[in-house]
């Protein structure tokens, strides 16, 4: 085989791969909208979360996992960009929504319930959950 035919092979084949891997990439779908998302597990990463992030692409977001339902409850602090917090029950189901959650500007930092109990949350940007018309009941699908 001359060189032309094997480096178009390879394009092919890398191109193909990105392709593979992109689609089964973490993401969550919630109304057709599909979002790619980080999934935080551990305490460590619930902690943390999107703490000092300037920025975060329109289509992403972050899943917090746990592995109980209880209610939850979540603060802002050094968070730097405005959020949505869904949360989500055991079956998946939209339990509440806290619309447009502001960067933490004061100590103490205003907390955020979930109002109800809650296994999943979901973090994107501000604005997000009103584009998606979203309301309790609705499921989320999670594709890990």
């Amino acid at each position: 085989m001359n060189r032309s035919i094997i480096r178009i092979l390879a394009t092919l084949l890398f191109v193909a791969s990105a392709h593979v891997l992109a689609a089964n990439a973490a993401h969550v779908e919630l109304h057709g909208k599909r979002f790619s998302i980080e999934i935080a597990e551990t305490e460590a990463e619930h902690e943390h979360g999107l703490m000092e992030r300037t920025h975060m692409a329109a289509d992403h977001g972050m899943l917090f996992v746990f592995q109980d339902d209880k209610p939850r409850a979540f603060w802002m602090k050094n968070t730097k960009i405005p959020l949505d917090m869904l949360f989500f029950d055991a079956d998946k189901h939209l339990v509440s929504v806290k619309h447009n959650a502001p960067p933490c500007t004061a100590d103490p930092c205003p907390v955020y319930s979930s109002g109800a109990p809650a296994r999943y949350v979901l973090e994107l940007n501000a604005g997000q959950a009103a584009k998606l018309n979203l309301t309790p009941g609705d499921v989320i699908q999670i594709h890990r």
